[in-house]
């Protein structure tokens, strides 16, 4: 026995790991339902209590924690991870970077080419022989070799990305934890650390990890449409519905539960491998044939292990999981392959698209735009030089086609298509895939850095584009450390802690018990280990009166260990109807009713109250209405909150007191609005939770911005106007308005009790505090100002919530922050960024790092596009007039493909200055490329363009070279055109640095010095080119330049600098309007972006569809490349799969709200988290 004890197994335990019940066992509990599941357990086990003992553990003291137990259950039991998806290898990664239309066009045309340079060709005239055969066949490969260097680079950064996610995916489920009890001792956990045996602290907004047994419960629903489909909350007990499975949600309540299956043993785990069998079925098959299997007996296996089961997610396309790898999301994607036997037709995949990054929008649409020029173009090119050969051959040199020209003929027809397909290449901006790629890894990598935890890209770069912040106030702009500074006991009002002696002795017992029980029993005061401030472990108001009650020097731990939780006989858990909780205990004489919550409410229950002596006094409206005026307004003018705390007494028998209620038969504690009336007043505190210091500051960076920050509480308006007025969000100078929830519906309400959009627009744009809220008013508020179309750029919102039922307003907003400390599970699913230290300059920051992304992309477009543009033209025009492209499709191949894959690395690794915050937000709708953008691509171009055709044909003169204008198509290269070349990539690359500046800055070196990567990068593009001109030879159809030539060169290019303060000085005003708002597309005010509306959507798509090369363009259309980097991070917040973890609100999509039941909806009756109790 010593012996055991030694090794942690325990002193009953046997060494060899029996347990007193298997997992097949453990597995039929787990599949009954409700009452069944009572009477199987009460049947075969007896009780839970026995089931613990058959597990040796104890549902009070749990486990002891013992590494040799642990290990030893994982062994038996299995560990709680499902086995993720493996990894795409490298070589696939290079496969999807082939599937790439042009890069296909351009592989053909290589081998194309290759294949003529060894046919023998006939006498054209030409005098170049063997090294013109071998010109041809270098020009092929070298453009192979192009297009391999870039599926090699864009393969190479996708394996890249995907490392990074995984990083990221594991770092996110580490810091998943939940809390368990082992060893007497409450303690937090990663989830992945859960065995079978562990005792669970369950509570509202939870994330069930594991499935389990409930010990014991207090008021405890859950929602488990993730599993079901059902959208009704379950109702839970003991007795009633014992069992709780993995995946779904607490909605309300709390309890303990004892852990009975971890990882692919647990229903959702079991899920997971039927749907792997269901999407490799073949594999299934071969693994079958191997292990002597027969189909179908995989579910019902005993799984011992994780390597027993191949777990295929490949359709489930999860978000990023909050911690636990038991994605409700994922789970409900097979719910309609299991449950009714019969699968259902699966959701279009068109509403995966519908909704799209304010960014990604753009940038789809501008794709598409170029690519109609750039195919318009490079069709034109490839008539106009097949044409004027033709006429040229054929018409003026009245040539015949015979078979030994046949060859020649088609080498020239392949190089025009070559020039065609490059014109082509050229117009796409290649670069861009990889610069939004890198910006966004980049940006999400440093944003860890700054407390922010990005769990959806696109949420990345459309914070840049926020117009309005709806921020909560507990904990994001206030410290969430709460203490009690005011009371108001016996019709005395104490601004510091009374002396408990002093009070009437029928004050004390009631005022500790009723704070010490009804109160969450995860909720206590630890002292610190170093001498500071005690640690607030729990909710944090009742953690201030707990507080409250140890600042007396009175013990909340004793009545604890009197009253423990099995004791108590109902309890009435805190959600957003109620604003308040309530708990009966038993007495001597029969029952006690404790009610604590938001002051004005609970104290419209009262019909009585405490006097000065201790005495029951009557206690009329009118002495309410006096108690508000005199004691509540002033606290919460000081920006306290307000919480009343009453009782009432149930007596057997005879009455004793005044307040008393008798009773013969024992109540219904069911009937909750019979049972919490009639209380007795104990007392009013005023809870002070300071501002965080840095907040005001931070809001002012934002109102600087041209964001508007705007306050939804819970809290009384006094209060929450005082804490607005304190961190900046009401100036007194302004028009503001300041209204609760009830006035709010009032003035948004039409005839027949519908949100009015027109009337909501009278209300928001003055909004700024909205006080008494419930989750329904933050969604109603959120989507009004989302699809309100008052300003032309229309509303980018973001929004904050860290309770069960701000999942419908986080899911809505176009961006969701959840806090990361006070959050619950399901706040943090439906979020798009998790605030890991809940502090409001976080989302600051976000701001400045989706500005910075937006920038980053704006400014290599105005990089690429100016190369594009002036590739293009060169080409085109040089088809018209000369017969020939002065750039051969090698040197465009490596300014397009190449050069500017460096440039996006240097310009997407910008980090982001104040600087960004001193201009207002680009808004939903305002064009990607702005006018000084268009004035800059425009003006830059003239530049260059007039220089290379300057030295196209006055060029041989200058530099008194032989020109290069009418070779023929194998001849040597010429000083003259690798002249041209070189000119052009030097203005490029200055080009490049003028580029860094996107909003008509004149000091373009700024912050330089802040970018080693970008200096590091044009030194490095500048000293490739040199090898390239001097030694590229016939590869690169470059011949060696002199030092002369070189200086000419480098003049010529870094004139673009000068010319670029120019282009700086003209005003932006000379550029029409109407050319930047062509590059946003038709309707797009009234249709590309909105959140209801597809129509924009559907006819992209339809125009997708009729044109080859858009097809090629899928990286930039489905998140430019990221979907591939980051598959298993794709947003589908709004495909029907992905609602399933707040499937009970899907009623809120188009909400309804009737003026006699505000609060009415089925979605909001029921769960809210903790940390908004009482009025958040």
């Amino acid at each position: 026995m010593a012996g055991d004890e030694q090794d942690g197994l325990g002193p009953s335990r046997c060494r060899d790991g029996n347990y007193g019940i298997s997992i097949a066992d453990l597995r039929t509990i787990n599949e009954q339902k409700g009452l069944e599941a009572v009477e199987h357990i009460q049947s075969k086990y007896g009780s839970v209590i026995e089931i613990c003992n058959l597990l040796f553990t104890s549902p009070n003291e749990g486990l002891s924690g013992a590494p040799a137990d642990l290990e030893d259950r994982i062994k038996c039991f299995g560990s709680n991870v499902i086995p993720p998806k493996p990894p795409k290898t490298f070589l696939q990664l290079v496969w999807e970077a082939l599937q790439d239309v042009t890069l296909i066009i351009l592989l053909i045309a290589a081998l194309v080419t290759i294949g003529l340079s060894f046919y023998p060709a006939g006498d054209d005239g030409g005098d170049g022989g063997d090294s013109e055969q071998e010109a041809g066949w270098i020009e092929g490969v070298a453009i192979l070799g192009a297009v391999i260097v870039v599926v090699l680079v864009t393969a190479f950064n996708d394996y890249r990305k995907e490392q990074q996610f995984r990083g990221l995916q594991s770092k996110i489920e580490h810091e998943h934890q939940f809390s368990v009890i082992r060893g007497s001792k409450d303690m937090h956990i990663p989830v992945g650390d859960l065995v079978v045996g562990d005792i669970c602290q369950v509570k509202y907004g939870d994330l069930l990890p594991a499935d389990g047994i409930i010990i014991q419960s207090n008021d405890l629903k859950v929602d488990e449409s993730s599993l079901t489909g059902e959208s009704d909350h379950v109702k839970k007990g003991e007795s009633t519905n014992p069992i709780l499975l993995s995946g779904t949600h607490v909605m309300e309540g709390s309890g303990k539960m004892l852990v009975t299956a971890v990882g692919i043993n647990s229903q959702t785990g079991i899920i997971f491998a039927l749907l792997g069998a269901s999407q490799g079925e073949e594999k299934e098959k071969e693994k079958e044939k191997k292990n002597g299997k027969k189909k179908g007996d995989g579910p019902n296996e005993v799984l011992t292990s994780d390597a027993d089961v191949k777990v295929d997610l490949g359709s489930i396309n999860p978000e990023l999981p909050t911690g636990n790898s038991h994605n409700s999301n994922n789970t409900n994607a097979v719910n309609n392959k299991v449950g009714n036997g019969e699968p259902k037709k699966p959701a279009p995949q068109a509403s995966a698209r519908k909704e799209k990054s304010v960014l990604q929008a753009k940038l789809t649409r501008l794709a598409i735009q170029i690519g109609y020029g750039g195919t318009a173009i490079a069709v034109a090119t490839v008539l106009i030089l097949i044409i004027k050969f033709c006429v040229k051959e054929f018409a003026i040199n009245k040539n015949e086609w015979t078979s030994d020209k046949t060859a020649n003929y088609i080498e020239h027809f392949v190089k025009h298509f070559i020039i065609g397909v490059t014109v082509l290449v050229v117009a796409v901006p290649e670069g861009l895939p990889l610069a939004v790629t890198l910006s966004l890894a980049y940006s999400v990598r440093k944003m860890m850095d700054d407390n922010n935890l990005v769990r959806h890209l696109d949420a990345c770069e459309t914070m840049g584009n926020a117009t309005a912040i709806c921020s909560d106030k507990t904990g994001t702009l206030t410290t969430n450390r709460m203490t009690v500074v005011q009371s108001y006991i016996g019709g005395v009002h104490y601004k510091q802690v009374p002396n408990f002696e002093t009070l009437a002795s029928s004050f004390r017992e009631l005022i500790v018990w009723g704070i010490a029980i009804n109160s969450g029993y995860t909720s206590r005061i630890q002292a610190s280990e170093d001498g500071g401030l005690p640690a607030q472990l729990g909710n944090k108001t009742e953690c201030a009166l707990l507080g409250f009650v140890l600042d007396m020097k009175q013990s909340y731990e004793s009545v604890r260990q009197e009253v423990t939780e099995e004791h108590l006989t109902k309890v009435y858990t805190f959600n957003s109807v109620r604003k308040s909780m309530s708990t009966v205990i038993p007495t001597n004489k029969g029952y006690r009713l404790f009610t604590k919550g938001a002051s004005e409410i609970v104290l419209k229950k009262c019909t009585h109250i405490l006097d000065c002596k201790g005495q029951v006094s009557p206690f009329s409206p009118e002495d309410q209405d006096n108690i508000v005026k005199t004691v509540i307004e002033p606290m919460a003018s000081d920006g306290l909150r307000t919480i009343c705390l009453a009782y009432k007494d149930f007596v057997k028998g005879e009455s004793e007191g005044v307040n008393d209620v008798t009773f013969s038969e024992e109540p219904d504690w069911e009937e909750e609005g019979d049972i919490v009336k009639g209380l007795t007043c104990l007392l009013v505190v005023g809870i002070e939770d300071p501002v965080r210091p840095e907040v005001p500051n931070a809001i002012k960076k934002c109102q600087r911005a041209g964001i508007c920050v705007r306050m939804v509480t819970g809290d009384n308006v006094n209060t929450a106007r005082s804490i607005a007025t304190k961190c900046g969000i009401l100036d007194p100078n302004e028009d503001f308005l300041v209204i609760d929830g009830k006035e709010f519906n009032k003035r948004i309400l039409d005839e027949d009790g519908e949100v009015s959009q027109e009337l909501f627009d009278k209300v928001w744009p003055k909004l700024r505090v909205l006080a008494r809220s419930s989750p329904q008013d933050k969604y109603v508020l959120v989507k009004g100002i989302i699809d309100s179309k008052m300003s032309t750029a229309r509303e980018v919102v973001a929004v904050t919530g860290d309770g069960t039922n701000d999942g419908p307003a986080l899911k809505k907003a176009d961006v969701g922050f959840a806090m990361g400390i006070s959050g619950t599970d399901v706040a943090k699913e439906a979020s798009d960024i998790i605030l890991t230290d809940d502090n409001f300059t976080s989302i600051v920051k976000a701001v400045m790092w989706g500005r910075n992304v937006y920038d980053s992309i704006a400014k290599f477009l105005q990089f690429q596009l100016t190369v594009n543009v002036v590739a293009v033209l060169v080409a085109f025009l040089g088809a018209c007039i000369i017969d020939d492209s002065p750039l051969r499709a090698i040197q465009m191949l490596w300014v397009n493909l190449i050069m500017d894959t460096l440039a996006s690395l240097a310009l997407a690794t910008e980090l982001p200055s104040e600087e960004l915050l001193e201009r207002k937000p680009y808004g939903r709708t305002k064009a990607l490329i702005s006018r000084t953008m268009t004035k800059n691509i425009i003006g830059h171009a003239i530049y260059q363009l007039t220089v290379i055709f300057c030295l196209l044909f006055l060029g041989p003169q200058f530099f008194d070279i032989d020109s290069g204008i009418g070779g023929d198509i194998h001849s040597p290269p010429t000083q003259h055109f690798t002249i041209i070349f070189n000119t052009f990539v030097m203005m490029t690359l200055c080009n490049e640095v003028n580029a860094r500046k996107i909003h008509g800055q004149r000091n373009i070196l700024g912050g330089l010095q802040r970018n080693p990567v970008f200096i590091v990068i044009w030194i490095g593009t500048f000293i490739a080119q040199i090898i390239l001109v001097q030694v590229g030879g016939s590869v690169f159809y470059t011949k060696g330049l002199t030092l002369e030539q070189w200086f000419w060169c480098l003049f010529l290019g870094i004139g673009d600098l000068i010319w670029g303060q120019l282009v700086t000085t003209v005003p932006t005003s000379t550029i029409p309007k109407n050319v930047c708002r062509r590059l946003r597309g038709r309707h797009e005010e009234d249709e590309e972006v909105d959140h209801d509306m597809m129509m924009e959507e559907e006819d992209v798509g339809g125009r997708r569809g009729q044109i080859l090369w858009v097809r090629g363009l899928t990286r930039l259309q489905q998140q430019i490349r990221v979907v591939n980097a980051f598959r298993m991070g794709l947003d589908a917040r709004y495909d029907s799969t992905s609602m399933s973890s707040i499937h009970s609100y899907h009623s809120l999509q188009n909400p309804k709200i009737r003026k006699s039941k505000p609060m009415s909806s089925p979605s909001v009756e029921e769960g809210a988290t903790a940390e908004t109790q009482f009025n958040n």
